[in-house]
């Protein structure tokens, strides 16, 4: 450490002491403790126990049933199904007696809406309120693109 004595002169013309310590390894010896400090802390090891999950030879559940429930310009509805691509044209009383057979399952089957483009509003919703009416739990519409042009309103009578 080193200290500065001289000489300077004030505004007044005073002559002062100038007193200044120099302070660059006072902060060299700091750090150097500090860095002793952080190298002599001991470091705690956390362990977390993880259970992973274990091997089995079991099957994985199966995929639940799908039906697709089409809906055209036509009021015509569609039962059938998107991997089988086999629909059938049913009435509206035919639809509510199919969902009927279909609430009473133990295991109860997907019903997908895929209204067409054109499709009525009024028709895609008596539907779907048919389905939750009858208990149906897993009703659903698949994609938004199903939605293209859905709903449109027309002005003729």
């Amino acid at each position: 450490m080193a200290i500065n004595i001289g000489s300077t002169t004030s505004t007044a013309g005073d002559l002062e002491p100038m007193m200044e310590m120099n302070t660059t390894p006072l902060i060299d010896v700091m750090l150097v403790l500090l860095v002793m400090l952080i190298i002599t802390i001991p470091l705690n090891m956390h362990a977390v126990n993880v259970e992973l999950p274990k091997q089995s030879s079991e099957l994985p559940p199966e995929l639940p049933k799908v039906i697709d429930i089409k809906i055209n310009a036509k009021h015509q509805i569609l039962w059938g199904s998107e991997i089988d691509a086999k629909y059938e044209v049913v009435t509206k009383l035919e639809l509510e007696s199919r969902f009927e057979k279909e609430a009473l399952k133990a295991k109860q089957p997907e019903i997908h809406f895929r209204p067409e483009p054109g499709a009525k509003y009024e028709d895609v919703i008596s539907a779907m309120a048919a389905a939750q009416r009858l208990n149906l739990k897993q009703i659903g519409i698949p994609t938004i693109d199903t939605f293209a042009g859905v709903g449109t309103v027309s002005t003729a009578k």
